[in-house]
């Protein structure tokens, strides 16, 4: 906020998106009533912008404080997190995400994640969601953001019910195959 103020011109929608996001941070805070460490909280502001006010607002955190910015980047849930998820947590989250959001989520993500995804489907499944993808020609990545963000919203309840699990590197959730 410090540097939204120091700036020159900073976008409404960005100053509105960040003033609802801390609204809504806030009142959880005071509800939940327990002590959070700050990296955490501004992490989950972060996961809430879209991809390049999010990107700005890391790169304002990198120059200012490299360190800080680190711990929040590592607690980001990103898209490319659900590459950690187990086979049977992709398989629910699936079953569970509006079916035109996946075409349009996977045309943004890298080749191990959509390869992930299309593992987890049957043949025909895969098949029909691929020339989905490439019948879409050319999408807008605020379109592609948009699809990714529905996906991981749905992600987060899934993962808090337990029904998805991403382990943490070198923890005692990781996987042996």
């Amino acid at each position: 906020i410090e540097r939204m103020i120091v700036m020159d011109t900073v976008p409404r929608e960005v100053l509105n998106t960040v003033e609802q996001t801390l609204r809504t941070e806030f009142m959880r805070s005071l509800s939940a009533r327990n002590k959070r460490d700050s990296h955490e909280m501004l992490a989950d502001i972060f996961n809430n912008l879209d991809r390049s006010n999010e990107a700005r607002f890391m790169e304002m955190l990198q120059k200012y404080s490299p360190k800080d910015a680190d711990k929040v980047r590592s607690l980001m849930f990103t898209f490319e997190d659900l590459l950690k998820a187990d086979d049977k947590g992709l398989q629910n989250l699936m079953r569970d995400i509006e079916k035109d959001k996946m075409p349009l989520a996977l045309k943004g993500a890298s080749e191990d994640l959509r390869a992930r995804f299309f593992k987890n489907m049957s043949e025909r499944a895969a098949k029909i969601l691929q020339e989905d993808m490439v019948a879409m020609g050319p999408v807008r990545v605020k379109d592609v953001d948009e699809a990714q963000q529905a996906i991981i919203e749905v992600a987060k309840k899934l993962i808090d019910a337990g029904q998805i699990v991403i382990p943490e590197e070198g923890g005692q959730d990781e996987f042996i195959s």
